[in-house]
């Protein structure tokens, strides 16, 4: 409940912050003069902004299994099984957080964690990930993966996107009524203009977007990485595990699981985990 009035407040908050700048800058007067009501305009960026990840949000735990193909156990299906469980139950007593759901999915070394709330999360492993790994390595994994539960740093992502995604949706639409006016010298409704505009800013503006997520995404592997180490007392598992991981081919996440893996691409502006060296160099240095 504490997230989702989060969420709603969030929004309005982004709204007032989007009106004030428009106050500020006159452009409340001069769309009113062109016959365009921002005020509306405003509700719609916020319910197309935060709608979308807001669903994705709720929806994350059911698109996660489908996509990954993740199958979930409950301990009784052989021994691996079982430790896997109450290593994670055993993390999530430490990370003061209610036990989430543990599944296995088919393919190279990598795991992640989603879902819309701390107590109910996923938490899955690839196979690679358990045959390639000792028992120590895993448990780091699953610690670094719980961090990010306890963290709850899925409500977190999904109020950045939220936010960015109203901002790119208002800001596109606005310059593109400027451009359109000023530029094209349309005198009634939208031309050509506009929708060119709009489509090209969206693109132009998305990236941007994108660029701040992915630096997030990343700064948030750094402080799961912290969080494992603390939740087993020691950065020398995790370090190992992130060892590991780099010498081993892991396996690409679907888009939508991307930036909840443990492992991610090349480090750049739009790459949504920190190289390997740098996260094992902020371990070695905490």
């Amino acid at each position: 409940m504490k997230r989702v009035l989060l969420l709603v407040a969030t929004n309005v908050a982004v709204m007032l912050v989007l009106s004030v700048v428009v106050s500020v800058l006159g452009l409340d007067r001069w769309l009113t003069a062109e016959g365009i009501d921002y005020g509306t305009l405003l509700v719609i960026s916020a319910v197309f902004g935060f709608g979308g990840a807001f669903i994705s949000l709720l929806m994350s735990k059911t698109i996660a299994k489908w996509t990954a193909g993740v199958r979930l156990i409950d301990g009784s299906e052989g021994t691996t099984e079982y430790w896997l469980v109450q290593t994670v139950k055993q993390l999530a007593d430490k990370a003061g957080v209610g036990m989430p759901e543990v599944g296995i999915f088919e393919g190279a070394p990598n795991a992640f964690a989603t879902g819309a709330f701390k107590d109910s999360a996923l938490v899955a492993v690839s196979t690679g990930l358990v045959q390639g790994m000792s028992k120590e390595e895993v448990e780091a994994v699953l610690g670094h993966e719980m961090a990010h539960v306890a963290n709850g740093d899925m409500v977190t992502l999904t109020l950045i996107q939220g936010v960015l995604n109203t901002f790119v949706f208002f800001l596109s639409r606005v310059v593109g009524m400027i451009i359109d006016k000023a530029v094209f010298r349309t005198e009634r409704g939208t031309g050509p203009g506009y929708w060119i505009t709009v489509m090209l800013l969206q693109f132009l503006f998305g990236i941007l977007a994108a660029m701040i997520v992915a630096w997030f995404s990343r700064w948030r592997e750094f402080r799961a990485d912290r969080g494992s180490a603390n939740l087993l007392g020691s950065p020398r598992s995790m370090i190992a595990a992130l060892a590991r991981l780099g010498s081993l081919q892991t396996q690409e996440m679907p888009p939508q699981l991307k930036s909840f893996g443990i492992a991610g691409g090349i480090g750049s502006l739009l790459a949504s985990h920190p190289p390997i060296e740098a996260r094992i160099a902020a371990l070695q240095a905490a």
